[in-house]
């Protein structure tokens, strides 16, 4: 057998060790807002997040509260590091063969649809809670590669690129999900700016343009433009992306996308992504009793990420095994297939995501039963997805 590149897991094991951090990192941002925001500290907490910042340039203005800069700003940055670990799996990685992401499409695609369905049954009597319905479709890379490597060695590096490859392939999914559903009323005129800064863009890509400050420049006043427009703003990231370069005709062996991936990747996973689990994880359980899950909203998402990830993930990928369209990968086993369906339920960070879009405008109660639903959903995914896991590999180890 030919021996893996080198290269390449090395590439793996820094990216995998950058995600297992950051989900430790989202563990300790969570459980720090749920400690404020239920102490005699949460008029703090709240303080912080509702700050109200503002940058003017002439009659151009944009006035935010802090908890909106963070999710509309910092996880634009997030969706940018995304589309650009798309783009190189599309280009050069798993995506780029077709006969090895079947099986991640086809997981991916019913760890979408079935939580979708539970959730929509769950709240169908109710158009304003129904608005929810994609809450539970995502699942959180970061957290599911964390509790994986919880594991040790004895996890096959094959799953990890399962699990790696339909967590990306889920998250393009969440992309076009938001730009199709969550788009608010459309300003023509900011969108017009939006589409020109995008026009020049390409057009830098295809002049061969590698100096990355020129494309941030321009990135910057795409993101301003699709932020006005009612689009929303993380969508911008994601098209920046899709026109950095892969490669430099000047110098083969650079690669700009590579280079800006590298850099982005300890910010984003280090500060970006645990700052957003701090500002939107504090969920206050001050009357919350064993009822209140039970509400149409929370009880959808929980069991929508606990039932609906495991059953979706598992069932579409051993129905591709059947159809012989995949096979399982190479020293992976239907056991520890289910062990990472059950982490896919992990949803937390892109759930948070799309909850703050869904209920943008139907008031505050709402985003306590959804911070309640996904912080239950995907503690059950965590602890039995692992349990799951390590009794399946013990197992195959004796």
């Amino acid at each position: 057998m030919k021996k893996p590149d080198k290269g390449i897991i090395q590439r793996l094991r820094e990216f995998l060790q950058f995600e297992s951090a950051s989900g430790m990192l989202l563990v300790g941002a969570a459980a720090v807002a749920m400690i404020l925001v239920n102490s005699p500290l949460a008029w703090l907490y709240n303080y912080l997040l509702e700050v109200p910042v503002a940058i003017r340039i002439g009659d151009f203005e944009i006035f935010k509260p802090m908890l909106l800069w963070v999710n509309d700003g910092l996880m634009a940055v997030f969706f940018f590091l995304v589309g650009l670990e798309l783009k190189r799996e599309i280009l050069e990685g798993d995506l780029a063969q077709p006969s090895q992401a079947v099986l991640p499409a086809f997981a991916a695609a019913g760890g979408m649809a079935v939580p979708a369905i539970i959730y929509a049954w769950s709240n169908w009597q109710d158009p304003v809670t129904l608005h929810g319905w994609a809450i539970p479709a995502a699942t959180d890379i970061a957290f599911a590669l964390g509790v994986l490597l919880l594991l040790g060695k004895q996890v096959p590096t094959a799953l990890k690129v399962f699990l790696m490859t339909l967590a990306i392939l889920d998250d393009l999914g969440a992309i076009v999900v938001i730009a199709i559903f969550y788009t608010a009323k459309l300003s023509l005129s900011s969108l017009a700016v939006a589409l020109t800064a995008l026009a020049v863009l390409i057009l830098m890509n295809r002049r061969g343009v590698t100096r990355l400050p020129a494309y941030v420049l321009v990135g910057l006043i795409m993101w301003a433009s699709v932020l006005k427009s009612g689009v929303h703003a993380t969508l911008a990231g994601v098209a920046l992306a899709a026109v950095i370069p892969m490669r430099d005709p000047n110098n083969p062996k650079h690669s700009p996308l590579r280079e800006l991936e590298h850099d982005l990747h300890p910010s984003v996973a280090y500060f970006i992504v645990p700052l957003f689990a701090f500002a939107n994880a504090g969920v206050s359980l001050e009357g919350v009793q064993l009822e209140t899950l039970l509400e149409p909203v929370p009880l959808g998402i929980a069991a929508g990420l606990f039932l609906g990830k495991q059953l979706g993930v598992f069932l579409f990928a051993w129905l591709a095994v059947q159809l012989r369209m995949a096979r399982l990968p190479a020293g992976v086993t239907w056991g520890q297939l289910y062990g990472a369906a059950l982490l896919c339920g992990i949803g937390f960070t892109m759930s948070l995501f799309i909850g703050s879009l869904a209920f943008e405008h139907a008031g505050p109660q709402y985003g306590a039963s959804v911070r309640l639903g996904i912080l239950v959903g995907s503690l059950l995914s965590a602890v039995v997805g692992y349990v799951v896991l390590r009794m399946v590999l013990s197992r195959q180890a004796r």
